[in-house]
């Protein structure tokens, strides 16, 4: 929630904001989205939750988080740390590292992530981690599931995170077809017509094939969308991964983008 004195004015409005999501712990991703976010130049930063999860530096992304980003969000993998979520929803990798997480976080990172919320409609677009329906669990990865979104949305445009994969979709104006597909490395869209609904990437986990860290450009005046992918040291995260002693898949996953 924000304050009658925090809403933002027509002068304080950002006009180029990044937006980035699951970063999950790893560190070399998040410090190589953020170099890129820089060279581009914008004028806030937005991130859509799951800060922690999966990667084994926690801490040093939520402070990082809480230095860069002037927005964040929850998401699944922050809440199941935070004992908001049952562990046992999750698959038995993401589970162990969870309770790893859970028993590696330090104090400052928990009272940071325990004052996000899942979602945010205080701002020209709408943001959510997961849904618009559902901001904590659902996957948009379909046109049916889109329109549906759509539906609920408080706003003509908004951005999600959760699947990890880069992608758009749009519904015509007065409620007509949606189509969607896949938001490759320098993806340019026009946002000013019609619903929206689009997905940044992962920045820490990457699932669309890309092992690149993800992240999206919006410019909120003239509504266009450019989706950006950043080579990072992967080798760096992973013996992270294996040195704190989570499952080796977390590990490799990460240079087959999956």
């Amino acid at each position: 929630m924000h304050s009658p004195e925090t809403l933002e004015s027509e002068d304080q409005r950002p006009v180029r904001v990044a937006l980035l999501s699951d970063v999950h712990g790893n560190l070399p991703a998040f410090e190589a989205v953020l170099d890129d976010i820089r060279e581009a130049g914008v004028d806030a930063r937005w991130c859509l939750g799951d800060l922690v999860g999966y990667g084994a530096q926690p801490d040093e992304c939520v402070a990082l988080a809480a230095e860069a980003c002037e927005l964040c969000l929850t998401g699944n993998h922050d809440l199941v740390v935070l004992g908001q979520i049952d562990v046992e929803a999750f698959s038995p990798s993401a589970a162990e590292a969870a309770r790893w997480t859970r028993d590696h976080i330090n104090d400052e990172s928990v009272k940071f992530l325990s004052a996000l919320p899942p979602s945010d409609e205080d701002h020209d677009i709408g943001l959510y981690h997961a849904s618009p329906r559902d901001p904590v669990w659902e996957y948009i990865l379909s046109t049916v599931q889109a329109d549906e979104c759509m539906d609920v949305m408080g706003v003509r445009v908004g951005a999600v995170g959760h699947s990890h994969v880069a992608l758009w979709f749009k519904r015509s104006g007065d409620g007509g077809e949606v189509s969607g597909d896949t938001a490759p490395d320098g993806t340019e869209l026009d946002l000013s017509d019609g619903d929206w609904i689009v997905n940044p990437g992962g920045v820490g986990q990457p699932r669309d094939g890309d092992p690149r860290a993800a992240w999206l450009l919006l410019d909120l005046e003239d509504w266009t969308a450019t989706w950006h992918r950043v080579e990072y040291p992967i080798d760096e995260a992973a013996q992270a991964i294996r040195q704190a002693g989570l499952p080796a898949a977390l590990s490799d996953r990460l240079f087959q983008g999956q």
